[in-house]
């Protein structure tokens, strides 16, 4: 019964992590294609908050939870489709950590362009950059961890 209830919140805090992370995507994305500085400002303070409330849990919760299924399955982490998970698992978090960063960047930038009433500076615009090609490497990983977990290729 344990592992059924580990499994259970495994691929719960698998689809908190996938949908928070798409969610937190498209929509600074669009703010920030918008250009509304007070927009930007407000939607990256709400995207702060979620990759806090939501993304970082189910970070913790996917990687203690993959482990304990493993060991209650009694799998070596040698196995190729779990090696490689967790290969691709370590990948999106040296994308997801320094977009972390950007994202506070972007949103103290884009804070203080709106309280002084300005366009938003050169620095903003570098930031988003990174920030939109940090992500396209992480969202694959965790797509393709979605195709290992189901599929466990041998």
């Amino acid at each position: 019964m344990t592992y059924f209830w580990v499994k259970w919140i495994h691929i719960l805090s698998s689809t908190v992590l996938l949908g928070t992370g798409l969610g937190i995507a498209f929509v600074f994305w669009i703010a920030h294609r918008r250009g509304d500085v007070r927009v930007i400002a407000a939607t990256a303070q709400t995207v702060v908050l979620a990759d806090a409330c939501f993304t970082a849990p189910a970070v913790v919760v996917q990687f203690v939870t993959g482990l304990w299924l493993a060991d209650l399955m009694q799998l070596p982490l040698s196995v190729f489709w779990l090696k490689a998970a967790l290969f691709l698992f370590v990948l999106v978090g040296c994308c997801w950590l320094p977009v972390l960063w950007l994202q506070l960047r972007a949103r103290n930038l884009a804070r203080d362009a709106a309280a002084r009433g300005t366009p938003l500076p050169v620095a903003y615009h570098r930031v988003m950059r990174w920030w939109f090609w940090l992500g396209w490497p992480a969202f694959a990983s965790v797509i393709a961890i979605f195709w290992l977990m189901v599929m466990k290729p041998s």
